[in-house]
């Protein structure tokens, strides 16, 4: 694989200046000591786009969805980070020019995300976002197209997190393969996202106990239909 480490999980820090270690990939084992993402303050006030509203239109289309996680955001840092060594950058325009768009996402060793990517089904789609950058946010949309395997990384001891207390016949250790989907019609931003999520605090929209914001830490997040569904349509408003 081209870039030996990317989308870290090792100790997923807070966007920007500490490593996200490809934050998709760099989170620590100890993750109990949360910090916040360091992103723009997002202005004061509501949620712009309205999450009364948005539960209306969405509630016109059918029912409610039953509130389980079916959706992710992957965190990768998309400029430059010497890891052991090794750059650790893993952008989307990386992934896009994998073979047919497609790439294991090695690397996490954090429990609480590894048991995130065990629990991945094909064809579950997610946020990719970039992390630990100078503005952070969603780009674009991947899909899993394997499910958890052992993740080889963890056995080389060249690569950044190689795990020597991991034993082949019983690997700490998993990844999936992910396939690049599409790019957001615009990109999303953190400061964006979090107004939101404080106002959905308020009036109980469905971004009030979003992960990006209870556990920051985690490279590998899982998000609900309602949540997926709601920071999606943000692509069709205008910039705040």
């Amino acid at each position: 694989m081209p870039w030996p480490s990317r989308k870290r999980d090792k100790g997923a820090v807070a966007d920007k200046k500490e490593p996200d270690a490809k934050i998709a990939k760099t989170e620590e084992e100890t993750s109990d000591k949360e910090e916040e993402e360091k992103s723009a303050k997002p202005p004061a006030g509501s949620s712009k786009s309205g999450w009364k509203n948005w539960k209306k239109k969405d509630e016109a289309g059918g029912e409610e969805s039953k509130i389980t996680y079916c959706h992710w955001l992957l965190k990768s840092e998309p400029e430059s980070r010497l890891e052991k060594g090794v750059d650790v950058k893993f952008s989307v325009d990386d992934l896009k020019a994998q073979p047919n768009q497609t790439t294991c996402w090695d690397g996490v060793r954090n429990y609480q995300a590894r048991n995130f990517l065990r629990s991945m089904k094909l064809g579950q789609q997610a946020f990719f976002y970039h992390s630990n950058c100078k503005e952070p946010g969603i780009v674009a949309l991947v899909k899993i197209v394997k499910e958890a395997y052992p993740d080889h990384t963890q056995f080389d001891q060249k690569d950044p997190h190689y795990d020597s207390t991991s034993r082949k016949e019983n690997p700490k250790w998993s990844m999936v393969d992910v396939q690049f989907v599409r790019m957001t019609k615009r990109f999303i931003p953190l400061s964006e996202i979090k107004a939101h999520h404080l106002a959905h605090k308020a009036d109980g929209g469905p971004l009030k106990d979003m992960m990006l914001f209870t556990r920051q830490r985690l490279s590998i997040q899982p998000l609900t239909k309602e949540q997926f569904d709601f920071v999606l349509s943000l692509e069709e408003e205008k910039p705040h």
